[in-house]
């Protein structure tokens, strides 16, 4: 996971309350600033203040029908799940403890033994296929289950069935499995219990559970919010101590204080997609060339204030899948793009390229409910503009950028999309994928990808490597970066964090906690 520790904010850092979508759009940060002598010294003298975490109760805190993102971050202190997904986006057993298949279609999953629930009941391969088959039909998780089939399962292990292969199943299992009781908060099998009612809620420390180390705070206050005003003014005043954050995600809350920033690893990735139906980008030696014309890591360092990280593969660069080496040859360089521009017939005059009457200028759209996508764009159009490519950045409202997209009115256009863990670019590249506004297809592409999808162990990255390869000639869409999201924490009361995009609380037992 790349983590990365900031001096204390000073301005609007960002908390999404919501859940995030497919392009969804963010408020701007400025850059951080560095603290001053009289800020660190009152930091240092600070009086270790409660942990206390806030929630929304009237949001409710079912794990799989809430819609609350304050809430759904709690669970990963009451809830386990089969497997937990690494700071690399790798699945490890957790109330799993084997996983195998011989085909990538049909998948035996053993499941932990003297594991309970908070009320005693022991945990059983019934309880796991029933939480599953909930997911399938949840909003939160239904798009990532839509291949399995079926979930059945006996003793102690489970038996899920596929409709096509996917050699890589468990980094999709991270799923809260859960217990109904007839209540409104499902029993979990976590290190706490949710115990409350109204607008009094706490965590309590589980006096069995089954990993070996336990959490060091046996209770953990829950302050109750009603409004994000209200979330802002308990964060700033010190009432609560943490919050998760996606800083360039768009519905943010501005926050005034000072607090300790810790970024983590997502596979939400910003893009640039191409209209590869009509225009002058149908040509994929024009694509591919555009590609190599865009500063990626001014991007992620300048447009995203460094919470993101750059690359122009479509895997994260923590996963082992990725490779270093394609996505060095992938990267900025305008002489690769002024070559590929000119074997492509393309002539360069007075510093702009045209081919006969035609010039390459080109307009790439933006929503712009985003500043940071905005600035992303701009920062687009002018690393293009510096190989001699007129781009015009034309941001949107969100109804007429998605009007724009599915009417094919664009040449570029400036997407953000959550991949799933496996790294699978269906989405944008699938016949029927939701993001291939442009429906563009290929044979060869197809074959790679399901080849990559039913790849398992040492396989699967020499399949990641040949599919990357193979969208780098044809370039139907280009990878900008991966995104960070945060947790904020008052100054000095959290060591030790390691928030993962599964769990922000996770290895909570490592945390050192002052107060």
């Amino acid at each position: 996971m790349s983590i990365q520790r900031f001096f204390p904010l000073l301005l609007a850092a960002a908390l999404t309350v919501g859940l995030s979508a497919c392009g969804e759009e963010t408020e701007t940060l400025q850059p951080t600033p560095t603290p001053s002598q009289s800020q660190a010294q009152a930091q240092e003298s600070a009086q270790p203040m409660e942990f206390v975490l806030p929630c929304y109760p009237e949001a409710g805190f079912h794990p799989l029908t809430s819609n609350n993102r304050t809430n759904l971050a709690l669970m990963g202190l009451v809830y386990d799940t089969l497997f937990e997904l690494d700071e690399q986006f790798q699945p490890q057993f957790a109330l799993a403890t084997a996983a195998s298949s011989a085909d990538g279609l049909s998948w035996t999953i053993a499941i932990r033994e003297g594991v309970t629930f908070s009320d005693g009941t022991p945990l059983t391969a019934a309880h796991v296929v029933s939480c599953l088959n909930a997911a399938r039909q949840s909003t939160l998780y239904s798009a990532r289950l839509a291949g399995i089939t079926s979930v059945t399962g006996a003793g102690n292990l489970v038996t899920v069935v596929l409709s096509s292969p996917n050699g890589n199943l468990p980094a999709l299992l991270d799923i809260p499995i859960f217990l109904e009781n007839g209540g409104a908060v499902p029993l979990g099998t976590g290190d706490y219990t949710l115990v409350g009612s109204d607008k009094s809620w706490h965590l309590e420390l589980r006096d069995q559970g089954w990993r070996r180390e336990r959490p060091k705070l046996e209770t953990i206050r829950l302050y109750a919010i009603d409004e994000t005003d209200d979330l802002i003014y308990a964060f700033d005043t010190r009432e609560i101590s943490l919050v998760g954050s996606d800083i360039t995600g768009t519905s943010a809350l501005g926050f005034s204080g000072n607090a300790e920033t810790v970024d983590y690893a997502t596979s939400d990735m910003l893009y640039v997609g191409f209209n590869t139906a009509s225009g002058i980008c149908t040509s994929a030696t024009v694509r591919r060339a555009l590609s190599q014309g865009i500063d990626r890591e001014t991007i992620a360092a300048s447009a995203l204030s460094h919470h993101a990280v750059a690359t122009a593969l479509p895997i994260h660069p923590n996963s082992p899948f990725f490779d270093a080496g394609i996505n060095t040859e992938l990267s900025y360089s305008l002489q690769t793009m002024s070559t590929m521009l000119t074997e492509a017939g393309w002539s360069q005059v007075d510093g702009k390229w045209s081919k006969g009457h035609t010039e390459l200028a080109l307009k790439l759209i933006v929503n712009q409910e985003n500043s940071y996508k905005v600035a992303a764009a701009n920062a687009i159009a002018a690393s293009l503009g510096g190989g001699g490519v007129t781009v015009t950045v034309e941001t949107l409202p969100w109804d007429s950028y998605t009007a724009a997209l599915t009417g094919g009115d664009y040449d570029l256009y400036l997407g953000e999309v959550r991949l799933t863990a496996d790294f699978d670019p269906t989405v944008l590249i699938g016949p029927a994928g939701a993001l291939n506004y442009s429906r563009w297809t290929d044979a060869d592409t197809a074959a790679l990808l399901s080849a990559y999808r039913a790849a398992q162990g040492d396989t699967r990255k020499t399949a990641a490597a040949q599919l990357c390869l193979r969208l780098g000639e044809q370039m139907p869409f280009a990878p900008l970066c991966f995104k960070n999201w945060s947790i904020l924490s008052q100054w000095g009361q959290t060591a030790g964090a390691s928030p993962t995009q599964q769990n922000i609380f996770h290895d909570f037992a490592q945390w050192e906690i002052a107060g």
